[in-house]
This record gives C-alpha cells, sequence and structure tokens, in this order.
C-alpha cells in the first residue's frame, strides 16, 4: 500500500489476482486437469509479470537519479509474496500429482515406475527424437552465458563430478520443436507422461558421453533444473513513426536482455547457484527463487486431454445467434436490429461469417479492421485477403506492441501488405487496441456502413475461453464515428469530435468524469444514482479519486474486478458506498462494462479500455453506447447475475485476502453457469418469436 493508504500497489494487487488463480488450482469443486491447467496459467502469469512489470521497476530502479527507496521496498514485499506463493504452488503441485496418480495418471520423473515395454520405447524416442537436438553448453571462463542462452528454450545445470575435478555445463532443450510432455504407451487405463527434461535427465550420461571427450570413468552426473526469466519490458521513442523498425530492434535485444529471475532447484549446490548467478550478472535488485519444482509449468495450461470425462470442465456447446441464423445474410440480420453477442456463451463463427460474407458480396465496397492479437491460423486473415483478391479495398490497422505478439503481429502485416492491402501501423507512443471493424457496401444509390464494436480481440481461440462482447449496428450514430475513427488512424493530425463513443485518448477522460459527475448530481438532488463497473484492472488514480468522490456523495458504486485494482473500498467517509468482487472461474473475465443509473434511465457502454492511465491516455481505446433498449437490458441483467455471483466470487478487500463471497442461506449462484443459461432462454425466446412470426406472414 502506498504511504498515503489511499491506493493500494498495482503490483501487490497484481499478485493477490494470480493467488485467485492458484485458488482455482486448489479447489476440489474444479475438475481435476482443470486444476492443473490452472496450475500452467498461474505460471505462465507469474513469469509475464517478472517479464514486464518487475523488469519496469528495475529499469525505474537503475535509471533513477531521486529516491529509490520505494522502488527497493516494493521490490522487497514482491520477492517475499512471491517466495510465499511459491510454497503455496510447490504444495498445491504436489497435491495435485498424488491426486492424479489416484486415478491413474502418473507425472514419471525417471525410468523405474515404468514398465519394460515404456523404457524400451522411451529409450528410442530419446536417441532418435530428442538426443539430436541437444546442445550442451560448458560453463566455462570464455562462454558469455548471458548472449548464449537463447530466448525460447529451457535449460538443465549439469554438475560433472570427477576424481580431481568439477565441470558444468547446461544442456539446451528445444521446446520450440519437441513438445513439452511426452505421453508414453499406456496400458490398463494408465496414463504416463514425463515432461522432456525429466527424459533427457533420466539419460543425462548420453548426453555428456556423446558431447563430451569423457577424462575417466569414474564421472558423476549432478542434474538441477532451472528457470529464467528475461525482461520484455520496452519503450519506443516518441515521435518517431517508424515503429516496424523501432519494434524489430527491440525483440532483436530482447534475444540477449539479461535475466531479471532465476528460479532453481532447491537441492542445487550453493557452488552451482554462485556460478550461475555470476555468469547471468544477477544483482542484489535481482530474484533468486528455490523451488521443489522450477520446470516451466506454463505448459501445464494445455495439458492433454486424457483419462475420464469428470477430470475435465463438461463441454458447454456455444449458442447461436437466432437473429443472424434467421437472415439470408449477416448485413440482412444487422439491418433489422442490432445484434449483441456474448463470447464464449455465444458462437464467434457469427464475426467470422461477418468479414467472410463481405469478402465475397459483391455490393462490399471497403473493409477496415483494427487487429491486436489473433489466433496462430487466423480466418479473418484469409478473409481479408480473399476480400483484396476479389477487389475490395482493404484497409487493415495492425498495433505491432501487442506484448508477446509482436513478432506475429509483424509477419501479418508483411503478409497481408504482400496480398496488396493498405496496412497502417500506429505512432510509437499511443498502442491501437480498439475492437473495431467497419465494412461499407452499396446499397441502391448510398453506400451503407455495418460496424462491429468489441470487448475483444478478433481471436478463434481466446474467443472460446475469454467472455467478450461484439456490437453489430449500422445506426448511423455509430458507424460515423466508427469510420472518423478510422480516419483519424489513417491520419492522425485529422481533427475529429465524437459524440457518442468514447474513445481515448481524445475523449474518455473527460467523458468518463463526466458520467460520474452526473451521478453526484442526482445524489445530490436525492435521485435515482449509481455506477456499476466490470473492468480487468482500475487502477487510474484520477479515475479512482472521482469515485471516491461519488461515493463520499451517497452514490454506491458496485465494482466487478478481474487483475489489478488499486482502490480501497469500504473506508469510512471515503468508499463506504463502494464494494468490489473479483470472478475467476472456468472462462477469463475479460469484457469491460461501465453502467451509470441516470435517474432510472441507464447509460450503458461495453469497452476495449480498462481505467489504467494507458488506457485512458497512451492507447486508442473505443466504449460504445449501447442504443438498442433490449441489448441494454440484456447486458444489465447480465451484470447483475454477475453481482450476485456466491460461488466464484471473491471479494477485494484492503488485505487482498481474496475470500470468497459469502452464501449464507442463499442458493448457489455460479455466474458463468447462469449467464450460459440465461442466454439459452434468451436466444430460445428470439426463436419462439421468430417461428411465430413465419407462420403469421405466412397466413
Amino acid at each position: 500500500m502506498t504511504s498515503n493508504h489511499r491506493y493500494l500497489d498495482k503490483e501487490l494487487s497484481w499478485l493477490s489476482f494470480n493467488q485467485r488463480v492458484l485458488q482455482q488450482a486448489a479447489d476440489k469443486s474444479v475438475p481435476l486437469l482443470e486444476r492443473v491447467r490452472f496450475i500452467g496459467i498461474y505460471a505462465n502469469n507469474i513469469d509475464e509479470f517478472y517479464k514486464v512489470r518487475v523488469a519496469k521497476i528495475k529499469r525505474q530502479l537503475l535509471h533513477s537519479n531521486g529516491d529509490h527507496q520505494p522502488a527497493q521496498q516494493l521490490l522487497d514485499r514482491i520477492q517475499q509474496q512471491s517466495l510465499q506463493a511459491q510454497q503455496h504452488f510447490d504444495a498445491i503441485y504436489c497435491a495435485l500429482l498424488n491426486e492424479m496418480a489416484q486415478r491413474h495418471i502418473y507425472l514419471v520423473n525417471d525410468l523405474q515406475p515404468l514398465a519394460y515395454e515404456q523404457q524400451q520405447w522411451l529409450q528410442h524416442y530419446f536417441h532418435h527424437s530428442i538426443l539430436p537436438q541437444l546442445t550442451l553448453i560448458p560453463l566455462t571462463d570464455t562462454v558469455d552465458l548471458i548472449k548464449r542462452l537463447h530466448h525460447h528454450c529451457s535449460y538443465l545445470a549439469v554438475m560433472i563430478t570427477r576424481a580431481t575435478s568439477i565441470d558444468y555445463a547446461l544442456v539446451e532443450i528445444p521446446t520450440d520443436t519437441l513438445p513439452r510432455w511426452v505421453l508414453l504407451p499406456s496400458t490398463n487405463n494408465q496414463y504416463s507422461l514425463m515432461l522432456i527434461e525429466n527424459i533427457i535427465r533420466a539419460y543425462i550420461n548420453n548426453v555428456i558421453d556423446t558431447t563430451i571427450d569423457a577424462q575417466t570413468t569414474d564421472e558423476q552426473l549432478s542434474v538441477y533444473a532451472i528457470k529464467i526469466t528475461r525482461a520484455a519490458d520496452y519503450e519506443l521513442k516518441a515521435n518517431n513513426h517508424d515503429v516496424l523498425h523501432q519494434l524489430s530492434h527491440h525483440l532483436q535485444q530482447q534475444l540477449t536482455a539479461k535475466p531479471l529471475r532465476l528460479v532453481y532447484q532447491h537441492t542445487m549446490p550453493a557452488p552451482l547457484l554462485r556460478l550461475l548467478a555470476d555468469k547471468l550478472k544477477l544483482s542484489d535488485f535481482d530474484t533468486l527463487i528455490a523451488s521443489e519444482h522450477c520446470q516451466h509449468l506454463d505448459d501445464l495450461s494445455a495439458f492433454p486431454a486424457i483419462g475420464n470425462k469428470y477430470l475435465h470442465y463438461a463441454p458447454l456447446p456455444t449458442i447461436n445467434s437466432v437473429a443472424f441464423n434467421q437472415a439470408s445474410n449477416v448485413f440482412t440480420a444487422i439491418t433489422a436490429q442490432d445484434i449483441l453477442l456474448y463470447y464464449p456463451y455465444h458462437s464467434f463463427k457469427h464475426m467470422l461469417d461477418f468479414v467472410h460474407q463481405a469478402a465475397l458480396d459483391p455490393a462490399v465496397r471497403h473493409i477496415s479492421i483494427n487487429i491486436y492479437r489473433l489466433a496462430k491460423q487466423s480466418r479473418i486473415i484469409d478473409s481479408l485477403i480473399m476480400a483484396a483478391n476479389n477487389g475490395k479495398q482493404v484497409t487493415v490497422v495492425v498495433e505491432l506492441q501487442a506484448r508477446f505478439d509482436e513478432q506475429a503481429n509483424i509477419d501479418w502485416a508483411q503478409q497481408l501488405t504482400a496480398a496488396g492491402i493498405t496496412v497502417l501501423f500506429g505512432v510509437a507512443e499511443v498502442k491501437i487496441h480498439s475492437k473495431l471493424c467497419l465494412i461499407t457496401r452499396q446499397e441502391q444509390q448510398q453506400l451503407v456502413d455495418y460496424a462491429h464494436i468489441g470487448t475483444g480481440n478478433f481471436n478463434e481461440q481466446t474467443a472460446r475461453i475469454y467472455t467478450d462482447f461484439s456490437l453489430f449496428t449500422r445506426q448511423r450514430a455509430i458507424t460515423q464515428e466508427v469510420r472518423q475513427l478510422f480516419d483519424y488512424l489513417a491520419n492522425p493530425k485529422a481533427k475529429v469530435s465524437f459524440n457518442h463513443l468514447i474513445v481515448s485518448p481524445i475523449n474518455a477522460r473527460a467523458r468518463l468524469y463526466a458520467l460520474i459527475d452526473s451521478e453526484i448530481y442526482h445524489a445530490q438532488h436525492q435521485r435515482s444514482a449509481g455506477i456499476t463497473l466490470k473492468l480487468n484492472n482500475l487502477i487510474d488514480n484520477g479515475l479512482i479519486d472521482k469515485l471516491y468522490q461519488a461515493s463520499q456523495h451517497g452514490v454506491k458504486i458496485q465494482l466487478i474486478i478481474r487483475g489489478m485494482c488499486s482502490l480501497i473500498a469500504g473506508v469510512p467517509h471515503r468508499s463506504e458506498n463502494i464494494t468490489i468482487i473479483s470472478i475467476v472461474d472456468r472462462f477469463l473475465e475479460h469484457s469491460r462494462v461501465y453502467i451509470f443509473t441516470n435517474n432510472g434511465s441507464p447509460k450503458v457502454f461495453i469497452s476495449s479500455a480498462d481505467w489504467m492511465q494507458r488506457n485512458i491516455d497512451r492507447r486508442i481505446e473505443v466504449g460504445c453506447p449501447i442504443l438498442s433498449p433490449s441489448l441494454k437490458q440484456r447486458i444489465i441483467a447480465i451484470t447483475k447475475i454477475q453481482l450476485a455471483d456466491n460461488v466464484q466470487a471473491r471479494v477485494i478487500d484492503p488485505a487482498l485476502s481474496n475470500r470468497y463471497v459469502s452464501r449464507g442461506k442463499r442458493p448457489k449462484i455460479r455466474s458463468q453457469t447462469a449467464i450460459y443459461n440465461y442466454l439459452t432462454h434468451v436466444e430460445a425466446q428470439s426463436q419462439r418469436l421468430a417461428h411465430k412470426e413465419h407462420q403469421h406472414h405466412a397466413k
């Protein structure tokens, strides 16, 4: 917590969020192999936390000319919490291994428990698939380990003990070309899996014998797992419009960036640990973490789908939109009414159809879209290239600075350019994070725009697990402003003004302040006032202060914050009218929703923006008002279900205790299940109404 106790440190709040993920791994009501996957999500999250957030703190600390004590104290607290979390992680992982073994799923560490046939198969697999791809790196004085280590590889540290000497080496594991988990031939409904590093550990004598001329025959080999995290934080120069060149340079630098964290097997001898720390130039500011399980367990998030059905979440078939399915094409459907989809409950196929039909439709003249993260095999890209081949004008705004997807987006940009598509990049200091698509169609004697505004990416893969809203509309009040924004992206010097859309950094802060002030005004005049927000992160001090001000005037504020939250709820005379919950469940809560009571005539927005300074002041973000009364009520109903969650919701309190919402005598409400049932009912009702209307016209 900061010195004035007005805000929680965002980094500590983030660690608390990741603890909620770890709670899922410990929750026995969650199917066993889903809990294993939550372990992997937790591990991946903590890696990204160090690569980006800790790296940024350290960079600021090293370049600070003034008092660096607060930053150092924050690092110390992060280190303390990380060590505690690692112990908790190890205990949960061990418990999961035991539970898996009880269900005949074994994560094997060595050859001892394997049957003879499995050992024979594994020996063949090692010699033919693994050994040819291994590299040994001697830890000698001449080796620059920082430059020698590859960014995406894993490593084992080996101590080679002889009668008169001890040598050290690293074994490089090419996990980009080999699977992390190897499923062995199994019998009697048993499943045996080995991590690739444990296979190498089991055959380490073969690795050393084939790469080093043995000086003696009495070598003793000891192997220890290590995990290295490099910085992935960077800043591009402002006023430099060659974003592609700058970013490519920074990505190259990351390949040899100095590590900032070393997780090592807790049994590693002190001399080897000192040698690694010295060669990696780990300073007092860097983090050394001993762990019983320090493999790259982030791959557990993609654990194989094996074993009985009850070990996994039951399949949840996606819901089809009746509005789209009943129409002859997507444009007829959107002309009839605004359409709102909520992934992953609704099928993402409707979004794919929107772009695909536009690519084929002779009446479509122009497609504009901005992309941030895409699936590896993107049907969106395929449709855009098809549209260009069909003679349509296609403009794609590619955000190159999408964290960890930078190289993928550079590749997409090159592929689109080669197809003759107009590709635009943003400027260095402003990321484009909006989720927009605009399709212009010739209809009779006029051009008509159809717009998509969403809270999530155009990504088929994440649409299966992220909750996100997609709005499809042809209302001119919205489509004209979406067109205006695309014009602005093409020419940032153009003057623009938005009356309906909330656009960062152009009008977002002023509009959000005004919406909060309006609720304060209603409360002061004894009118109905309230604010409900669903966000991933709430850490912007200016907006937090506005919410404090609203609370002090009696405005009831309900917050659903998945991740970081610096606002402190329940403080007398400041935030006693504010409550905060966080929902962590089967799907990643990713949608952003703003609801303002407005004296009984609610204003409802969906948005791509979290309430962070970067999202409000340094990114292109778009919030869109929901104009359709029925869709407005649908979002309000979904949000009420989430606020009533008493199964997967946690209270966000000043102590960051992550205690579950108390259920008392109320029936269980698991919001994600309840929302699926609600949307199924909504679509079924729409189906019945469409059927009645069809019968009426048939008469």
